[in-house]
C-alpha cells in the first residue's frame, strides 16, 4: 500500500473533490480514442479501452513495464478474479503535454507518494439507438485501490452518463453529477463506492463518452 506524504499509515488527502483542469489541449487528446481496441471482457462490443501504469519523476511520466489488470470479484462481480489484458496507450498520446499535465493534476490533487505507481485507463463507452453504452456494467462499486481519478474528454450525441458517490448501495448517492470535459472527479475509493449511468444517443446516430480512470495503486501486476 502506498504512502502518502510519507506517513507510515494511509492518510487521505480528500474524501471526495471535483475541479476544472485548465491549459489541455483537448483536440489534441480526442483522436486517440478513435483507434481503442474493444474491451474483450464486456459483452456487446460497445466498450473499447487501453491501460498503462507509470510513475512520475521531476514531473515527468516514466512508463512501467506491461502487466495484468486484476481485481477480485468481491470488487468486480462482473469480471474479478480474471486476469485482464489491455493494449498499452498510444506512444505519441504519452507524449503529449496535455496528457502529462492531467496525471500530474491526479497526482498532485491525491498528495501522492513520488514512487507511487498510477494505471491509466483510456476509455470509449459508445451507444446507439438499439445499443445503449454502459460506463460501470458491474454495478455501484469500489475498485480496489486507494484514489480514483475520472477526467472527462469527450461527450458526442449522449444522454446519461451521470457519475455517482455512495457510501453505501443501498443509499442515495452523496454526489451527482454528468462531467463535461475538462472535468476531473477524485474520490477516495476507500469511503465510496461510485456508479456511472448507461448513455444513449441523442440523435438516431452513435453516441460516445470518452474518459480516462486514473487509479493509484495501479491494479496492475507483472
Amino acid at each position: 500500500m502506498q504512502k502518502v506524504w510519507g506517513s507510515t499509515e494511509l492518510e487521505y488527502a480528500f474524501m471526495f473533490t471535483f475541479k476544472k483542469v485548465n491549459a489541455l489541449k483537448l483536440e489534441d487528446i480526442k483522436p486517440f480514442f478513435r483507434t481503442l481496441p474493444v474491451d474483450p471482457y464486456i459483452k456487446g462490443n460497445y466498450r473499447f479501452r487501453r491501460l498503462s501504469r507509470f510513475t512520475i519523476s521531476n514531473d515527468e511520466l516514466i512508463k512501467l513495464p506491461h502487466g495484468y489488470l486484476y481485481q477480485s470479484k468481491s470488487y468486480n462481480p462482473l469480471v474479478g478474479d480474471i486476469k485482464r489484458e489491455f493494449a498499452e496507450l498510444d506512444e505519441e498520446l504519452i507524449k503529449l503535454d496535455s496528457f502529462r499535465k492531467m496525471v500530474l493534476a491526479f497526482s498532485d490533487s491525491c498528495k501522492l507518494h513520488p514512487e507511487a505507481e498510477i494505471g491509466i485507463h483510456q476509455i470509449r463507452t459508445t451507444c446507439s439507438p438499439n445499443n445503449y453504452g454502459n460506463p460501470a456494467p458491474e454495478g455501484i462499486h469500489r475498485d480496489g485501490t486507494d484514489f480514483i481519478g475520472i477526467f472527462a474528454v469527450d461527450r458526442d450525441n449522449i444522454q446519461g452518463g451521470e457519475t455517482h458517490l455512495y457510501l453505501e448501495r443501498k443509499e442515495k448517492p452523496v454526489f451527482r453529477k454528468m462531467l463535461n470535459p475538462g472535468e476531473l472527479l477524485l474520490v477516495n475509493d476507500h469511503e465510496f463506492l461510485h456508479f456511472t449511468t448507461p448513455v444513449k444517443p441523442e440523435l438516431e446516430q452513435q453516441g460516445t463518452r470518452d474518459v480516462f480512470v486514473l487509479t493509484s495503486p495501479s491494479l496492475i501486476s507483472d
